[in-house]
């Protein structure tokens, strides 16, 4: 199938978006959130600051990564308006993408502002990171339906797919939960390295450790029980559907979901290095990812088009331009 221009940029706009996520974990896990100081638009109170170190260096380019995301979002809400019409799903996934980076921008600020950055390992911190991880997940989430309903997805209909809706919607909630318990261990792991594997055991179990550390254990535990379900429902969605496409992603998500586990299990092993926290980040938004175009596909599968709108198969759809 022939993309419009536009549906190529969405997709572009969501793995630019990615690259800006991984980065952010990248700056969390060096411990460079503060090297702008707790400036915020500006860095250390310069527009471009001067004789910068390393961690003043990864945290500006994160910035400026983050306001090139900010632009091409808004690009991506103006096109959508002018290329398509005002019932098309495409303006809503826009909407709802520029108002989450928006969102994702404020909280981003406040992490500055309230200095929950480099060793606070205050509760304010963790609540703050949660937010952010969610928020974040909604984004992806919102410019990932902005792809899809450009390249020619349908509006998402429940009516015939409640036990569909039902799987998929406790999958998500339970990826959700695994997203928010893995930043919390994130950020456990950056602020309180451990040793050895049994050190990092000791923590754990210790009842005078910080509760971060405390909670550590919740993450693979929900990982194991959410993956195995994913896994599970999954396959079972798909003996449903005789659809191609839904089969495939069906096939991508729950490969993603085995090599994540896998990852995870390694990622304990070696201590949670910085490479590897980048890795499972990565295929964390893989699976939420796929996860979103799995349930964008499933759940549209018995729509149909009725008079006076547009079929997906049809070249104004695919040319990203309003029907006459």
């Amino acid at each position: 199938m022939q993309l419009s221009h536009y549906a190529k940029f969405a997709w572009g706009v969501l793995g630019y978006n990615i690259l800006v996520i991984l980065w952010g974990a990248y700056v969390r896990a060096t411990g460079s959130g503060a090297g702008c100081g707790s400036h915020w638009p500006l860095c250390d109170g310069e527009v471009i600051p001067g004789n910068p170190e390393i961690a003043t260096l990864i945290e500006f380019t994160h910035r400026l990564m983050s306001g090139a995301a900010l632009i091409l979002v808004l690009a991506l809400f103006i096109w959508g308006f002018r290329s398509f019409g005002k019932a098309h799903p495409v303006r809503l996934g826009a909407s709802l993408s520029l108002g989450l980076i928006f969102t994702e921008a404020l909280v981003g600020a406040g992490l500055v502002l309230f200095e929950y950055v480099a060793n606070d390992a205050s509760s304010g911190r963790a609540v703050s990171i949660v937010i952010h991880l969610l928020n974040t997940f909604m984004l992806l989430a919102a410019l990932t339906l902005t792809a899809w309903w450009a390249s020619g997805g349908q509006a998402l209909q429940l009516r015939g797919s409640e036990l569909s809706f039902i799987l998929l919607g406790l999958g998500i909630i339970g990826t959700l939960l695994i997203g928010a318990s893995g930043a919390l261990t994130a950020l456990g792991d950056t602020l309180f390295p451990a040793q050895s594997l049994i050190h990092g055991i000791q923590q754990e179990l210790s009842p005078t450790s910080h509760f971060l550390l405390r909670l550590r254990i919740l993450h693979p535990l929900i990982s194991i029980i959410v993956g195995i379900y994913l896994m599970i429902s999954i396959g079972f969605i798909n003996l449903r559907t005789n659809n191609q496409t839904s089969r495939r992603l069906a096939r991508f998500v729950t490969v993603i979901v085995a090599i994540q586990l896998a990852a995870g299990f390694i990622n304990v092993l070696l201590l949670a290095p910085v490479w590897m926290q980048i890795v499972h980040l990565l295929l964390a938004d893989l699976v939420w990812v796929g996860l979103i175009l799995l349930s964008a596909s499933v759940l549209a599968l018995k729509t149909a088009t009725t008079a006076g709108e547009v079929s997906s198969e049809s070249p104004a759809y695919l040319a990203g331009r309003e029907p006459a």
